[in-house]
Protein backbone atom coordinates (compact mmCIF):
# COMPACT_ATOMS: atom_id res chain seq x y z
CA UNK A 1 0.00 0.00 0.00
CA UNK A 2 2.75 2.32 0.84
CA UNK A 3 4.27 2.19 -2.57
CA UNK A 4 0.82 3.03 -4.00
CA UNK A 5 1.01 6.13 -1.66
CA UNK A 6 4.19 7.13 -2.91
CA UNK A 7 2.78 7.12 -6.49
CA UNK A 8 0.07 8.57 -5.54
CA UNK A 9 2.65 11.54 -4.02
CA UNK A 10 4.47 11.89 -7.22
CA UNK A 11 1.51 12.44 -8.93
CA UNK A 12 0.21 15.37 -7.35
CA UNK A 13 3.65 16.78 -7.29
CA UNK A 14 3.87 16.92 -10.83
CA UNK A 15 0.30 18.26 -11.09
CA UNK A 16 1.23 20.84 -8.43
CA UNK A 17 4.59 21.77 -10.71
CA UNK A 18 2.34 21.35 -14.05
CA UNK A 19 0.24 24.15 -12.59
CA UNK A 20 3.39 26.57 -11.37
CA UNK A 21 4.83 25.95 -14.47
CA UNK A 22 1.96 26.59 -16.31
CA UNK A 23 0.88 29.90 -14.37
CA UNK A 24 4.61 31.06 -14.90
CA UNK A 25 4.69 30.43 -18.78
CA UNK A 26 1.29 32.31 -18.98
CA UNK A 27 1.76 35.14 -17.16
CA UNK A 28 5.37 35.70 -19.46
CA UNK A 29 3.46 35.09 -22.43
CA UNK A 30 0.61 37.82 -21.37
CA UNK A 31 3.34 40.11 -20.61
CA UNK A 32 4.71 39.46 -24.22
CA UNK A 33 1.05 40.28 -26.18
CA UNK A 34 0.49 42.99 -23.82
CA UNK A 35 -0.69 46.29 -25.86
CA UNK A 36 -0.45 49.24 -24.03
CA UNK A 37 -1.71 52.81 -24.70
CA UNK A 38 0.32 54.96 -26.18
CA UNK A 39 0.87 56.75 -23.19
CA UNK A 40 2.15 53.71 -21.53
CA UNK A 41 4.76 51.60 -21.30
CA UNK A 42 4.67 47.26 -20.06
CA UNK A 43 6.22 47.11 -16.90
CA UNK A 44 7.01 43.52 -16.07
CA UNK A 45 7.46 44.00 -12.48
CA UNK A 46 3.96 45.52 -11.96
CA UNK A 47 2.25 42.86 -14.39
CA UNK A 48 0.57 45.71 -15.86
CA UNK A 49 0.77 48.72 -18.45
CA UNK A 50 2.90 52.21 -16.51
CA UNK A 51 3.62 55.54 -16.74
CA UNK A 52 6.46 57.60 -15.65
CA UNK A 53 4.31 59.24 -13.41
CA UNK A 54 3.29 56.10 -11.31
CA UNK A 55 -0.05 55.64 -12.86
CA UNK A 56 -0.98 51.48 -13.99
CA UNK A 57 -3.51 50.16 -15.43
CA UNK A 58 -4.41 46.91 -17.01
CA UNK A 59 -3.97 46.51 -20.90
CA UNK A 60 -7.22 45.24 -22.73
CA UNK A 61 -6.69 43.52 -26.03
CA UNK A 62 -8.07 40.10 -25.56
CA UNK A 63 -4.34 38.09 -25.43
CA UNK A 64 -3.66 39.61 -22.18
CA UNK A 65 -7.31 39.15 -20.58
CA UNK A 66 -7.67 35.74 -22.26
CA UNK A 67 -4.06 34.87 -20.12
CA UNK A 68 -5.13 36.30 -17.25
CA UNK A 69 -7.90 34.23 -17.10
CA UNK A 70 -6.22 30.82 -17.99
CA UNK A 71 -4.44 32.29 -15.20
CA UNK A 72 -7.11 32.18 -12.67
CA UNK A 73 -8.66 29.13 -13.60
CA UNK A 74 -5.33 27.71 -13.05
CA UNK A 75 -5.23 29.25 -9.61
CA UNK A 76 -6.65 28.74 -6.60
CA UNK A 77 -10.06 29.37 -7.52
CA UNK A 78 -9.76 26.66 -10.64
CA UNK A 79 -7.94 23.44 -11.17
CA UNK A 80 -5.45 23.84 -7.91
CA UNK A 81 -8.21 24.40 -5.91
CA UNK A 82 -9.40 20.68 -6.52
CA UNK A 83 -6.32 19.19 -5.75
CA UNK A 84 -6.73 19.02 -1.79
CA UNK A 85 -9.77 17.13 -2.95
CA UNK A 86 -8.35 14.87 -5.22
CA UNK A 87 -6.02 14.14 -2.69
CA UNK A 88 -8.57 12.82 0.12
CA UNK A 89 -10.47 11.18 -1.93
CA UNK A 90 -7.56 9.32 -4.01
CA UNK A 91 -6.50 8.39 -0.17
CA UNK A 92 -9.97 7.73 0.77
CA UNK A 93 -10.45 5.03 -2.43
CA UNK A 94 -6.99 3.29 -1.56
CA UNK A 95 -7.84 2.54 2.17
CA UNK A 96 -11.43 1.37 0.97
CA UNK A 97 -9.95 -0.46 -1.78
CA UNK A 98 -7.70 -2.21 0.89
CA UNK A 99 -9.81 -2.88 3.04
CA UNK A 100 -11.99 -4.56 1.04
CA UNK A 101 -9.19 -6.90 -0.02
CA UNK A 102 -8.32 -7.97 3.37
CA UNK A 103 -12.04 -9.67 3.67
CA UNK A 104 -12.04 -13.13 3.90
CA UNK A 105 -16.00 -15.23 3.01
Amino acid sequence: MFNVLTGLAMGVIIFAITIGVGAVVLTKFGGAIAECRADLTWNATLDSCASSNGTSLDPTNTGWTSTQSLITDLGTSGLAGWTAAIIALAVGLLFIGALMGKRQY
